[in-house]
């Protein structure tokens, strides 16, 4: 029987995280998540922050998924999963049980039909894995960008899939969504998913795409202070031109995103994000930002922008530099545009 034939049943664990990605799925849908859930036909077994069931009724509901009394269509991992110390797991408990969150996961991942690491912390390790990583913290099955993590790199769901990183910090609440809507409808293989993951229908598009900053971008008109409309990407840090994600094509809280906002893009989808030393400087080797466009060769990219600054209209250059429009745009004749 196909899941889209009967309710699929998801269980939330929360491993080493900040909760992020529960407050960004709490915003899915017009009338709520938990309305969103019920309409897609998808029961939530448990949820640490948002079911009512504690203490002993939980430790049943987790006892009845490891002996095969309830069905697990779904295991779902927000965080990383702390290994330490020594691999005990005891950097990281589930209250009440006496069993960390590692010898959870590992317990139950087996026993699901499918597996999914939702956020950048549960696909790759995240923030708690950042600098010396005293947790030993990692993702399901990646460390960074390395396969492994906590269930192996050949781990597979009971229907053959690996982990499926809905990566992001947070990722938005349409990824997490329509990741579980294709899964519950069979419509989510091993090769709809990239090397590192992550769903391809969010990993074939970059952040850069749909950016109201583009114009700025296009003839390398750049901000010089947070404040400012012009690109991000030459002075601020700003890595949406190699970032995965549809970020400004769907926007978020209906109708904002980082850049948006005015904050440069930090490729929050990708592992090893968290490394990075400044978020808001660009990386220069000899007055080239080190990270280019994904696609694009170092030596085009240098001959475009110099060709495409030497071109820039001055009401770009002049409102790349200002935190509103001072040059509004005009026709040919110095008449304002209609």
């Amino acid at each position: 029987m196909a899941l889209s034939d009967r309710k699929m049943k998801m269980l939330w664990l929360q491993g080493a995280s900040c909760g992020g990605c529960t407050m960004s799925i709490l915003e899915s849908g017009a009338s709520g998540w938990f309305d969103e859930l019920r309409q897609s036909g998808i029961e939530l077994l448990w949820h640490p922050s948002v079911s009512e069931e504690t203490g002993a009724e939980v430790l049943d509901i987790l006892e009845a998924v490891r002996d095969g009394r309830e069905r697990l269509d779904v295991l779902v991992l927000e965080g990383s999963v702390a290994r330490g110390p020594d691999l005990t797991g005891r950097f990281n408990m589930l209250a009440g049980t006496n069993r960390s969150i590692y010898h959870w996961v590992s317990e139950l991942a087996p026993l699901a039909d499918y597996v999914v690491a939702v956020g950048s912390c549960a696909a790759y390790g995240g923030i708690p894995a950042a600098g010396s990583n005293p947790t030993d913290a990692v993702g399901l099955q990646f460390e960074g960008t390395d396969s492994g993590g906590a269930l192996g790199g050949g781990f597979r769901s009971r229907r053959g899939l690996p982990a499926i990183n809905i990566a992001g910090c947070a990722p938005h609440p349409g990824w997490i969504m329509e990741t579980l809507l294709a899964l519950g409808t069979g419509d989510l293989a091993s090769g709809d998913l990239d090397g590192y993951g992550r769903p391809k229908f969010i990993a074939n598009h970059l952040a850069h795409h749909g950016c109201s900053r583009n114009e700025f971008y296009e003839f390398k008109a750049s901000a010089e202070a947070m404040s400012e409309r012009g690109c991000l990407m030459e002075h601020l840090g700003c890595r949406a031109t190699q970032a995965v994600g549809d970020c400004n094509q769907r926007s978020w809280n209906g109708g904002g995103s980082c850049t948006k906002g005015g904050y440069a893009c930090i490729a929050c989808t990708s592992p090893g994000f968290e490394a990075a030393q400044n978020y808001l400087e660009t990386a220069k080797l000899a007055g080239i930002p080190v990270g280019l466009p994904t696609d694009m060769p170092k030596a085009w990219f240098v001959a475009l922008a110099a060709l495409s600054k030497s071109a820039t209209p001055r009401r770009v250059r002049v409102n790349a530099t200002s935190d509103h429009v001072v040059v509004p745009p005009t026709r040919p004749s110095g008449k304002r545009a209609p």
